[in-house]
């Protein structure tokens, strides 16, 4: 099966037909994508020094993707073959990087909320003021917890270089296909910068109104009741960064960034039927309960030195707060006799969290022998997160504190003039957690679970080898372990059997991914071409498993991923054009009863189809364009229910773009066949569920007003 899913993709690639994604640094010349410097990676030495496939989504790359798709997480979905289908939702449940979740981060800050995942952590910054996406594939702990997928880092608008003052504007209007005052959206947004001297600041905000999605055949998309949406909502964010340099090499600024994404409640769901193939969908009308919510506020100093004593020095501090609303409804879970009677109470949850972190590392090669890197440093995080009932005041997960300690060194020793690197290195872990005794709720049966304070240390290794004989030339290989613990507040909720001791209970366990891989590169003249297999393990792992009223709760079992990513962009004789194609294919498979044999695939919920990207690109002069095309391909989950078999959908974007006196014009359209389609998660997931039954968004228009000065 490998060999001919790799001869279909090597055909493809041969033929010149498609286009591998080629997403690169800034200007894209061979120099400046060997020279780019990953900082997610925590290290000043190049990628190509690293064992690591990385990818970098630029500036430009990115706003023009984010105004054909809406958001970052959806850019990243369509530019990278190995990354999930989007949910098309707030919620990231569900969403992978190579068949697990990947951490996000801006500027190295994690995102995540460990505790209780409420799954929007893609959604805590206004993209208009990211420069860049570094993206790094495949479990690791670089960043500590969470990157069992991969590190999604989102690198902030920088700093200004010249003296006076600048900034970049933004203007944009979109629509569905209907062009109705329903599916109309908007958004402005600017971004101010001034430096003086060794002083500058920079300040920004950014405003975004969301009308109702609009599916391929003209009928409004459902609306999530349990996780909230992205549709018929407003965002606000702001952004500030004030910074000193207080020599040639050190630096010291503080960067602030509030980001609140609100439903407008002017609709409600309509449920749809499987049976009949009729998907769920809206009508006018207003919303039970608060309005659903998303607050993410975050506040870090640091201070650089790029030549301390011979070496690069980081200090960071961070302050980071969560606060999350979710839709609410009449469910199953929340029903408590004792408050009224079964089937009549309405509530909703709030998930708030906020973490405390620290980071400090020091990287240099060593004296007399400077073919040998080494870094060495300490990151302390403390957590501390709750999910409450909104309407009735109860506890869901009770007040629960995460605390890490992690040092950390790694090595990179370059030999034979380059030719090749050997690099490696560990992370030790010391993890606590501090949990009260709590009472579940009536429908996990009211059980009172004694507290406790369970812990756990792990060093986390990493290493492998760069073998580059030719420059732009080269093939790696790595092993690698990430960790992360599985969603505590989704155990602690669901826990039902009489006089549980937290101490003692089991699926408090960590997960520990194994990620090996091994990759070869080609980028010289015209050429960007790649190939990476990878296969990935957990003795323990976490599995979300659908309940019946669209809630998760996590089972703990083995699993094993393998992976075959390809990838190639040319740049033709013709001036201005390149081709390009991706292909990823991802098998997964889990022991679904503890008999020691992995019985069963894993499903949509916690894998990712098959899939084939083509792109063509075009600029010459004031004037470019793009069209893109996603295959999803069917697939078959072995040891699961047929009706969550995917059947499948292709998807093609475009837009034009043209370069005025003042500012560019640009036109972008999503779904350009406006293909009527459910969406991968709703056809894998919930065979019974008419609540939850989405079509895709059809043909979606934006145009947009960019200028800088």
């Amino acid at each position: 099966m490998k060999i001919a899913l790799g001869m279909i993709a090597a055909s493809v690639m041969t033929t010149g037909i498609a286009s591998a994604q080629e997403i690169q640094a800034s200007d894209g010349g061979d120099d400046a994508r060997k020279d780019i410097v990953i900082t997610a990676a925590r290290t000043n030495l190049p990628a190509s020094a690293l064992p690591l496939t990385v990818d970098v989504i630029d500036r430009e790359t990115l706003s023009r993707q984010v105004a054909v798709s809406g958001s970052v997480v959806d850019a990243i979905s369509a530019l990278l073959p190995a990354f999930s289908p989007t949910r098309e939702k707030i919620t990231g449940f569900g969403e992978t990087l190579r068949g697990r979740s990947p951490l996000y981060a801006i500027n190295g800050i994690p995102q995540s909320t460990p505790i209780r995942d409420g799954a929007r952590d893609g959604y805590t910054i206004d993209p208009f003021f990211i420069d860049r996406v570094e993206v790094i594939y495949g479990s690791n702990a670089l960043q500590g917890i969470g990157a069992t997928g991969g590190v999604v880092n989102q690198v902030t608008a920088s700093a200004p270089t010249q003296n006076g003052w600048s900034g970049r504007t933004l203007l944009q209007g979109n629509s569905g296909d209907d062009f109705a005052g329903s599916s109309l959206g908007a958004k402005v947004a600017g971004l101010v910068t001034m430096r003086s001297g060794r002083f500058d600041a920079t300040g920004g905000i950014a405003f975004e109104r969301r009308g109702v999605f609009v599916d391929g055949r003209g009928r409004r998309i459902g609306l999530d009741g349990n996780q909230s949406e992205l549709q018929d909502t407003d965002s606000l964010a702001f952004f500030g960064r004030v910074g000193v340099d207080l020599s040639d090499t050190a630096r010291f600024e503080v960067i602030a960034n509030r980001f609140k994404l609100e439903g407008n409640n002017h609709y409600v769901a309509v449920d749809g039927n499987r049976t009949l193939g009729i998907p769920a969908t809206s009508r006018r009308g207003e919303t039970v309960g608060q309005p659903s919510t998303g607050l993410a506020e975050m506040v870090s100093a640091s201070l650089t030195d790029g030549n301390l004593m011979g070496g690069a020095f980081t200090l960071q501090g961070f302050y980071n707060r969560t606060s999350d609303t979710f839709a609410g409804g009449i469910l199953a879970t929340f029903q408590d006799a004792r408050i009224a009677p079964a089937g009549t109470l309405f509530d909703q949850s709030r998930n708030v969290s906020r973490k405390l972190g620290g980071k400090i590392s020091y990287e240099r090669a060593v004296p007399e022998f400077e073919a040998l890197t080494l870094t060495a440093g300490f990151d302390a995080l403390i957590d501390r997160t709750k999910q409450d009932l909104v309407q009735t005041g109860r506890t869901w997960v009770p007040r629960t504190d995460f605390r890490s300690l992690a040092p950390f060194g790694q090595a990179n020793l370059k030999l034979f003039d380059g030719i090749v690197r050997v690099a490696g290195g560990v992370r030790y872990e010391n993890v606590r957690l501090d949990i009260p005794d709590y009472t579940t709720l009536a429908s996990a049966g009211s059980r009172a679970v004694i507290g406790g304070k369970p812990s756990f240390n792990r060093a986390l290794w990493n290493g492998g080898f760069v073998l580059e004989p030719v420059k732009g030339i080269r093939a790696y290989g790595s092993y690698a372990e990430g960790y992360t613990i599985a969603d505590i507040g989704r155990v602690l909720r669901g826990i039902s059997q009489p006089d549980i001791r937290i101490a003692d209970f089991l699926d408090l366990t960590p997960v520990i991914s194994n990620n090996r891989e091994i990759g070869f590169e080609v980028k010289q003249g015209p050429l960007d071409a790649s190939a990476t297999y990878y296969w990935s393990s957990s003795d323990l792992g976490q599995v979300l498993v659908r309940s019946s009223d669209g809630f998760f709760n996590v089972a703990r079992q083995p699993i094993d991923i393998e992976g075959l990513e390809l990838n190639l962009a040319v740049r033709t004789p013709l001036p201005g054009l390149k081709v390009g194609t991706g292909f990823s294919h991802l098998g997964g498979r889990t022991d679904t009863n503890a008999d020691g044999i992995l019985d069963a695939d894993l499903d949509g919920a916690n894998i990712s189809p098959d899939r084939l990207n083509l792109n063509l690109d075009y600029s010459r002069g004031r004037f470019s364009a793009r069209v893109q095309g996603r295959y999803y391909l069917s697939r078959r989950f072995e040891g699961q229910p047929i009706a969550n078999d995917f059947a499948g959908y292709r998807l093609f974007d475009a837009y034009v773009a043209y370069e005025l006196s003042v500012g560019r014009v640009m036109l972008s359209v999503q779904n350009v066949g406006n293909t009527d389609y459910v969406t991968y998660y709703s056809d894998t997931q919930g065979p019974t569920d008419n609540a939850r039954f989405y079509t895709g968004r059809g043909r979606n228009f934006t145009l947009s007003w960019q200028a800088g000065f």
